[in-house]
């Protein structure tokens, strides 16, 4: 059996308001994406590491590439423009591999994963074909939808949809989705295939498509860590650092 680490870097930058892609922000030293690419590359039951960016910067990740000589790093994969199309590229990049091939597919953008958390992903590996890393709400969640009845208030000269709550999940079920999620090759294969017969598919993750397109597979959930955070704005960097250095 073969555990394939990708590093999904495709975005640009564009949520967070910079002209450069988080994955590319100074954090203690070094890039967000070189902490995400070490933590892949050290861990002894990852085989491989690929990375897969935008066009725009694969230049700039070449560089980086070549810099740090990670021994595993085999692969710099172009990305589409949507994150589901990056990883359906890395999966195409790895077609012919075996069908004991694990893909572990990662957000670039969740530098501070531990090996804790990997640890707990491959060992699920060995009894489960798709296998989802997450962490415990603390926060009660509300399901808000629009109403669409109501006429539109304007708030600071914008117009604001007016809101309800339309459920509330118990908490104890609820559970912040992580990365990385992982797949036996074939099952995530197969799953986008399907995925893109489907005219109005849209995914923001990789296990979404796994639920949503081989409802027969049940997805295993390993718990994560608050550490392995997602860089969504420019205050998570000091966040980040703090667990750097505590």
């Amino acid at each position: 059996m073969k555990n394939i680490a990708v590093i999904l870097a495709g975005g640009t930058g564009s949520r967070m308001g910079s002209s450069v892609p988080k994955q590319f922000l100074p954090l203690g030293g070094r890039t967000v994406i070189e902490f995400a690419i070490n933590a892949f590359d050290q861990h002894p039951a990852i085989d491989e590491v690929a990375v897969v960016v935008h066009p725009d910067w694969r230049k700039r990740m070449e560089e980086i590439v070549a810099l740090r000589r990670w021994r595993k790093l085999t692969r710099v994969i172009d990305g589409g423009s949507e994150r589901y199309m990056s990883s359906l590229n890395a999966i195409m990049a790895y077609i012919d591999e075996p069908d004991d091939t694990n893909l572990l597919l990662h957000d670039a953008a969740r530098p501070l994963v531990s090996a804790k958390v990997v640890d707990r992903v491959v060992a699920a590996l060995r009894h489960h074909e798709a296998v989802g890393v997450a962490v415990p709400s603390t926060d009660t969640v509300w399901e808000v939808h629009p109403d669409m009845n109501e006429e539109l208030s304007i708030e600071n000269e914008e117009f604001i949809m007016p809101r309800f709550v339309a459920r509330i999940p118990e908490r104890r079920l609820m559970w912040r989705a992580q990365t990385p999620q992982a797949f036996r090759l074939p099952l995530i294969r197969d799953a986008y295939q399907r995925a893109l017969q489907d005219p109005q598919f849209r995914a923001t993750d990789d296990c979404s498509v796994v639920h949503r397109y081989m409802p027969g597979v049940k997805i295993h959930v390993v718990e994560g860590e608050e550490r392995n955070m997602k860089l969504t704005r420019s205050e998570d960097i000091e966040t980040m650092l703090s667990f750097l250095n505590p």
